[in-house]
């Protein structure tokens, strides 16, 4: 089974400054990186990291144009679904923006790939696997790993 490219950037409160990034491959893997803040980003007031001290970001995180190629390479010219648009979309746009890459791919929401559930129906089922599997929402790789799940349960497929 080919998985869609789902995507979800973790980001320090609602400043869409990136701090983790995780995606879907075509066989349901999921990639997780934390992203070492840029130096011009160091210089905001009131910088905010989410969950993530400096130090973890630093010493654990890719640089931000590695983190762009490794997803140029796995999804070049293809659109990425993702639960929360906005704020991904923000994310995104503000790596290929400050390190001056030409936008690769595409996002859409994910509930537009199951064009038979009424509206509220695919947010209600995310909140309620979020609960059965023990994870949480809002880090980056937990939300891949529910949109996968709930994307197999969906199309029958479990």
């Amino acid at each position: 089974m080919d998985f869609p490219g789902f995507i979800t950037i973790e980001t320090g409160d609602e400043d869409a400054l990136p701090v983790a990034i995780s995606w879907a491959l075509p066989d349901g893997q999921v990639k997780h990186a934390l992203i070492q803040p840029d130096d011009d980003w160091l210089d905001e007031d009131l910088l905010k990291l989410g969950d993530y001290s400096l130090d973890e970001l630093r010493s654990l995180g890719l640089s931000p144009l590695d983190v762009l190629r490794e997803l140029e390479a796995d999804h070049f010219n293809v659109t990425l679904y993702t639960a929360g648009i906005g704020d991904d979309e923000a994310a995104l746009s503000r790596l290929f923006e400050d390190f001056a890459v030409t936008p690769f791919v595409e996002l859409a929401p994910a509930e537009t790939l199951y064009p038979d559930l009424g509206p509220g129906e695919w947010t209600r089922a995310r909140g309620e696997l979020f609960g059965d599997l023990g994870l949480e929402p809002m880090r980056a790789d937990h939300e891949v790993q529910v949109m996968l799940y709930l994307h197999q349960r969906l199309r029958g497929e479990e």
